[in-house]
């Protein structure tokens, strides 16, 4: 289909809750996205102007059909988008892990059930738990809930080994009841196995409230032994929670969410607690979206993580709201069989547990991501606040210096991406003006460089992909009609300081000012530029000034001319070295009759 007419297909769509997939030419599924109203939401993508990403811009161009499913309320299509998700793995959908990185724990059925751990869920007949974390992890945990629940984790097979030779060293070290003896009963194991299935289900405080109403029936009944042994069972369970181990997130009664929207890389952490304590931590990285705010990937990483879960936290911290929390807390309430809340604090312990959530994640973000990919998805950024349809390759900012009448000089800086391209600098004398003028001296520095560039001069070329002046809006308005004087049609902004001489905003000739201070890495390539242009401009300023001053001064001596003058300059560098040198020094550089008068000059009144 061309553009016109998915467009013309999207405004047929009618103004109700559903979900939509994008697919290419061969038919593969690239994006999918849920609406409260589909006609709204799928129109967009195909507007005219509508100021996407570059990341948007290259999904629409390879969009060729979409289908849609509509569905009865916003709950519904959280589910459904979440269930698509998984089972297409779209490319330009944020993704975490797939399953493989997720395993279950898979209980199986008979007399003797047993415990694996599998890579994914299957329909047959068995029951299933999680999905967890990492495959190890994930069996540190199992082994410490059948340790708790002295469990065997031998490879025994029972009733097959039940009573053939001695137990294992487990039943020895008091780790295992040992089942594999003939006194141990079915009715025994499988009681056993359905608490440690509890414990997996993340209902450890209700097991060992019945736990502990055994014990004490136990006792009542004089029954001291067996008392003894679910006293011991107890407190092997109540540890479980404070080991730092996966299994801490398994019960786990409040999460807290930490998102980083890095340069390159991006990263969610998750702690997880258990009646105010920090139990354990969960991080995942992806590639940071380009287009989607804080809260919109806030909100498609919970419902991922969370929906494919069969344990559940009561309480759900989240930093950001996209609008869609009591969506996705009636999802997690009904698939928990109870209140699932998830909710964004504002103040007081929750909230300072939020921001410690923040720096875990932007170090874990910090640390994954390249130089590369960082300067990637600066530019990106940059861009997108910009207007630009690609990132910025080339940059050349320009900055005017002068003292009074004299020494008028400009400077020439080029960024190549995040570097400074230092081969590509130039300097300019301003030639044409007799009085400083800021705006005439950059017209005339704009000028003679376009006209460099469009006599074929290779020091001049390439042209740049935006022009970034040291300056308000005037300064950049007259920079762009210098360019329209070329017919050149390139971005031109101007560089903003406030008060106290940093960069604060970019403004366009039109005076329409551009915040960066709300993206760091963009702040900080803009104020370096502007920096790095100012250094420049005034470090040939001050030579400039050093050479018209030795040349004043100079001027006068016999026996020195502008070759000689030049060659003092190059070997002393300054006229103070040139005044403090004897006779046998500036000798070596001029002849000797000019070096006496040289040296007489500076030190006329010593002799009288």
């Amino acid at each position: 289909m061309t553009k016109d007419e998915l467009r013309e297909k999207a405004n047929e769509l009618p103004l109700l809750p559903g979900v939509y997939l994008m697919l290419d030419k061969s038919g593969k599924v690239i994006y999918v996205g849920k609406a409260k109203r589909l006609k709204n939401r799928v129109s967009q993508y195909f507007q005219d102007g509508s100021g996407h990403s570059d990341k948007t811009r290259r999904m629409v161009s390879m969009i060729d059909r979409f289908d849609t499913i509509i569905v009865s309320s916003e709950f519904e299509a959280l589910i459904l988008e979440n269930s698509l998700i998984k089972r297409h793995m779209p490319r330009y959908n944020i993704l975490l892990k797939d399953d493989k990185g997720y395993p279950f724990v898979r209980m199986s059925g008979g007399d003797y059930p047993r415990f694996a751990i599998v890579s994914k869920y299957a329909d047959d007949g068995a029951r299933y738990f999680g999905p967890f974390g990492g495959r190890s992890e994930t069996r540190a945990a199992l082994d410490a809930v059948l340790s708790a629940l002295r469990l065997p984790t031998c490879r025994k097979r029972f009733p097959a080994d039940i009573g053939k030779g001695r137990p294992c060293l487990n039943y020895h070290m008091g780790r295992c009841d040992g089942f594999c003896r003939p006194e141990m009963s079915a009715d025994e194991y499988r009681r056993r196995m359905e608490q440690a299935a509890r414990l997996l289900n993340g209902k450890a405080k209700e097991l060992l409230k019945e736990l502990a109403a055994s014990m004490e029936a136990a006792a009542a009944e004089l029954r001291f032994e067996q008392a003894a042994q679910i006293r011991d069972r107890i407190n092997a369970i109540g540890a479980l929670s404070n080991k730092q181990t996966v299994i801490a997130g398994l019960c786990a009664d409040t999460d807290i969410w930490g998102l980083c929207l890095g340069e390159g890389k991006s990263c969610c952490a998750i702690l997880h607690m258990e009646d105010g304590n920090l139990t354990s931590r969960e991080t995942s990285l992806f590639q940071t979206p380009l287009e989607e705010s804080e809260a919109e990937t806030l909100s498609a990483l919970a419902a991922q993580y969370y929906l494919p879960r069969a344990v559940l936290p009561h309480e759900i911290l989240l930093p950001s709201d996209a609008g869609g929390l009591d969506a996705l807390s009636d999802a997690l309430s009904k698939r928990a069989g109870r209140k699932v809340w998830a909710h964004v604090p504002r103040r007081g312990e929750k909230a300072d547990l939020l921001a410690m959530a923040q720096r875990n994640a932007a170090e874990e973000a910090r640390r994954a991501a390249t130089e590369t990919e960082r300067a990637a998805h600066t530019l990106e950024r940059l861009a997108k606040m910009l207007g630009l349809e690609n990132p910025p390759g080339r940059m050349e900012s320009y900055d005017i210096s002068n003292t009074g009448k004299s020494d008028m000089v400009a400077s020439m800086v080029v960024y190549d991406g995040m570097k400074p391209l230092k081969s590509a600098y130039r300097r300019f004398h301003i030639k044409e003006l007799d009085a400083p003028d800021d705006y005439a001296s950059m017209r005339e520095v704009l000028r003679r460089r376009l006209q460099r560039a469009a006599d074929g001069d290779e020091k001049f070329l390439p042209l740049p992909d935006v022009f970034l002046i040291d300056g308000g809006e005037t300064h950049a308005k007259t920079a762009l009609e210098v360019l329209e004087g070329f017919g050149l049609s390139i971005p031109v902004f101007g560089m903003v300081k406030d008060d106290r001489h940093r960069t604060r905003a970019l403004v366009s000739p039109t005076g329409e000012e551009i915040g960066i201070a709300a993206v760091p890495a963009v702040f900080a390539l803009v104020g370096r530029i502007q920096e790095e242009t100012h250094r420049f401009a005034i470090t040939f300023h001050r030579e400039s000034h050093r050479k018209s001053a030795l040349q004043s001064q100079l001027d006068a001596v016999p026996g020195i001319g502008a070759k000689r003058r030049e060659a003092l300059r190059k070997r002393f560098g300054s006229l103070k070295a040139i005044r403090e040198a004897d006779i046998d020094a500036l000798s070596e550089v001029v002849p000797k009759n000019a070096a006496e008068n040289l040296w007489r000059a500076f030190h006329a009144t010593e002799e009288k």
